[in-house]
């Protein structure tokens, strides 16, 4: 599974419609959306607590298919998924994706709650027939499937970093000087601060 797995599941021009923006613009805001989420839950996932709670929440999203319409979304369950996966950092998150200049126009506190659902289907429907095989090992699966969408890189080529690679440019991916803003966000949910 990789971006072009998680984009094809994803009303883009719905999205693009209802948020008043290009299909590209909200393309790229997908793209960064789903990253940050999903950076988000392999923090979460990267602790047996955070990993068995994830897992309760996949039971709720197995058998999800993709959505053609943002108003199929249950936006209010997405919420509640954004603040769980965002913790704290939500609002700081959502403000620096919002003013990013490649998504100008999007508002990602908006965007967010509608990727969130979807992302979870994706990842419990992945999960679904591992599921088996986790209960003994201590539930590393959802850390690999999270691992593999963020562009763990087993699937075949060295150019599909996908989530990967857009995570890398929202985290400054090597600008030197870099003014740290959203980058900093992100890195805060990787670790050192609770």
């Amino acid at each position: 599974m990789a971006l072009d797995d998680i984009l094809s599941q994803v009303p883009i021009d719905d999205i693009a419609e209802k948020l008043g923006v290009s299909p590209d613009v909200a393309k790229a805001a997908v793209e960064q959306g789903g990253a940050v989420l999903l950076s988000g839950l392999a923090k979460n996932a990267s602790t047996d607590e955070g990993s068995s709670a994830i897992e309760n929440a996949l039971k709720r999203h197995e058998g999800s298919k993709g959505v053609t319409k943002v108003d199929d979304v249950d936006q209010e369950d997405g919420g509640k998924i954004v603040s769980h996966i965002l913790g704290s950092n939500q609002k700081d998150v959502t403000e620096k994706l919002t003013n990013s200049k490649e998504t100008a126009g999007i508002d990602f506190g908006k965007l967010l709650p509608i990727l969130a659902p979807i992302i979870m289907g994706l990842i419990a429907n992945a999960n679904k027939g591992k599921s088996s095989s986790t209960e003994s090992s201590g539930g590393g699966g959802i850390g690999d499937i999270i691992g593999g969408l963020l562009g763990g890189g087993n699937d075949g080529g060295a150019s599909t970093g996908g989530i990967g690679d857009i995570l890398g440019g929202l985290l400054g991916g090597g600008n030197g000087s870099g003014g740290g803003g959203l980058g900093d966000i992100l890195g805060g949910l990787f670790g050192g601060k609770k």
